[in-house]
């Protein structure tokens, strides 16, 4: 019977690997452990909008991250869990969001 290969263990990235890559992501920054950008929109609704693509794009990178809703602003928080810390995955998750949904 094949053996189901478990996925390997996130890397955390360390300091500086983290403040070289945020220099691609202008509107991101470091929040103690975390990357961090708050969104602005016309108002309440949109903001919902916004966090309803975010939420079906996290289900599907199985990578989820602290949204905190102040009417028309949404900030995302985030850190990879498995990793300690910030992970390759968070800079991919947030560079697929200002690609993909800051228009949502």
């Amino acid at each position: 019977m094949p053996h189901a290969q478990s996925n390997p263990k996130p890397l955390r990235l360390d300091h500086a690997e983290i403040e070289r890559r945020l220099s691609a992501l202008p509107e991101w920054s470091l929040s103690g452990d975390q990357l961090q950008r708050t969104f602005v929109f016309k108002d309440f609704v949109a903001a919902m909008q916004f966090v309803n693509v975010v939420a079906v794009r996290a289900e599907v990178a199985q990578h989820h991250p602290d949204m905190l809703v102040r009417w028309n602003r949404v900030t995302l928080s985030l850190s990879t869990h498995d990793a300690g810390g910030i992970s390759e995955k968070d800079f991919a998750f947030a560079l697929e969001t200002d690609s993909n949904c800051a228009g949502a």
